[in-house]
């Protein structure tokens, strides 16, 4: 078998069964290798194939080695590669929906993120998933988390984002931060840092762990910490490719996946409980939000997000809400 030389499935790989030629999986992602969910997407490949006996051969291209982060959708829905891995809000205006987990102080409970995976909230997801072109394979939840890192002053008042330039994520998802007086620019966590280091934007917003394995304490000095919004990195492959598998390769991928999710949870966590150290031992000044902080942000940014969220989704945001509200219970 042959390998990129940048990057492959960690651990072992096993011989295709009987001789037969393995067959090719390319997935492509943004992160760093030192991030905790690039990590985990390197464990979930080597699950793959070893719970395939070989049959899927998997090539984790990370830091956008194969195609850049807005590349990766449309890649995969053409056949261009087989696999990608994206966070949710980075679909955008294509599937606004998938900006749910984005409702500001809405969708953080541990509780019902834990349980996201196989509720019907993710099928009913994985649905429209299908319709853009790909096959969703494996949810990946990577924080509850976030960080809203600024130079010189932290930004803990609404008022304090008063026409601060800061890295957004897409129109729906950004709704809040235009509420509050920011000025939102959409780009993808890899583009961040050199942003910030050139003055392109103010103030970065990322998960809390992301901030330190993308060592934004290099250019930013102060990060306030919120229970804003969640986020999940989700695997998907071509589903034509997919359809061309053998059933105990589609097995693999399906036990892979579930085992996967519960180690993004573990993961995800440890990171989020130990990057606010980190950072302070970088030198960052870390804020860490109040209950009255928190009351102030989001009576002004719960309500734009709604607004937004449902002109962009309409029936579909409004089922898909009540799916959410049911894991839960």
């Amino acid at each position: 078998m042959k390998y990129p030389i940048l990057t492959f499935a960690a651990g072992l790989l096993l011989l295709p069964a009987l001789g037969g030629a393995a067959t090719e999986m390319r997935c492509s992602h943004q992160l760093p290798p030192q991030h905790h969910i690039a990590k985990v997407i390197d464990r979930w490949a080597a699950e793959v194939e070893s719970a395939s006996g070989g049959e899927l051969e998997v090539q984790v291209f990370g830091a956008n080695a194969l195609v850049g982060a807005r590349e990766n959708i449309p890649s995969v829905a053409k056949g261009n590669i087989e696999c990608a891995f994206s966070i949710n809000p980075q679909w955008g205006k294509t599937l606004p929906i998938m900006n749910v987990t984005l409702k500001p102080f809405a969708v953080t409970d541990m509780g019902v993120l834990a349980k996201w995976p196989g509720s019907k909230a993710a099928a009913f997801l994985e649905e429209k998933l299908l319709t853009k072109g790909v096959r969703n394979v494996v949810w990946l939840f990577t924080t509850r988390m976030t960080v809203m890192t600024s130079k010189g002053k932290a930004l803990i008042e609404p008022g304090d984002f008063k026409g601060v330039k800061i890295r957004g994520l897409n129109p729906v998802a950004d709704a809040g931060l235009v509420a509050m007086g920011a000025a939102p620019s959409a780009m993808s966590g890899s583009k961040v840092y050199q942003a910030l280091s050139t003055g392109v934007i103010d103030a970065g917003m990322t998960d809390v762990a992301a901030a330190y394995s993308r060592k934004y304490y290099e250019v930013q000095d102060h990060a306030t910490v919120t229970p804003l919004f969640s986020v999940f990195f989700h695997g998907y492959v071509n589903p034509g490719w997919y359809d061309g598998l053998s059933a105990n390769a589609k097995a693999a991928l399906k036990s892979a996946g579930e085992k996967a999710a519960e180690w993004a949870v573990q993961a995800s966590e440890a990171a989020s409980s130990a990057a606010p150290a980190q950072l302070v031992e970088k030198g960052m000044t870390i804020h860490m939000q109040t209950e009255a902080e928190k009351a102030a942000w989001q009576a002004i940014m719960a309500p734009a997000f709604d607004d937004a969220f449902a002109k962009a989704t309409g029936k579909d945001g409004e089922t898909l809400l009540k799916l959410v509200a049911d894991i839960g219970q």
